[in-house]
């Protein structure tokens, strides 16, 4: 698979669309599964309150991974992110009803580098809260 997105394409300031990201409790497990990251703050809110939090979270990477998903979509291909950081600022608390929480990802076109490939600045948050910083991914484009 090769990206959707051509390099010439794109500029500087160029947007990628927000979208918003349900995160439910059965994602959590999913993600546990997956993962064999099992702590019980992720699904116990007895373990989540002793441990001083507002309530269950999400796990950290998959709030990275989800964050990611907005690029990864808008390339048309996983294997053409590069490199992605973040640092965690904000926890996404998951209440446990049918709507769960909902993560916003923006994206912005920050650099563009030799070799077809941009830095992508994305921007996340939860009930208005960012929850990553930092965030930015290095693609190649077509």
């Amino acid at each position: 698979m090769t990206a959707t997105i051509g390099y010439d394409d794109v500029e500087v300031g160029t947007e990628l669309p927000e979208r918003l990201f349900p995160l439910r409790r059965v994602d959590l497990v999913r993600y546990a599964g997956a993962s064999g990251d099992f702590n019980p703050i992720h699904w116990s809110e007895r373990a989540a309150a002793e441990a001083g939090l507002p309530g269950v979270l999400a796990h950290g990477m998959l709030t990275m991974a989800t964050a990611t998903r907005l690029v990864t979509d808008w390339v048309g291909d996983p294997g053409a992110v590069l490199e992605i950081g973040v640092k965690f600022s904000s926890p996404v608390v998951v209440p446990d009803d049918d709507e769960g929480a909902s993560v916003s990802v923006r994206g912005v076109v920050e650099k563009k580098l030799d070799d077809n490939r941009v830095v992508v600045n994305l921007t996340t948050r939860c009930r208005g809260e960012k929850v990553l910083m930092a965030a930015r991914a290095t693609v190649r484009l077509s």
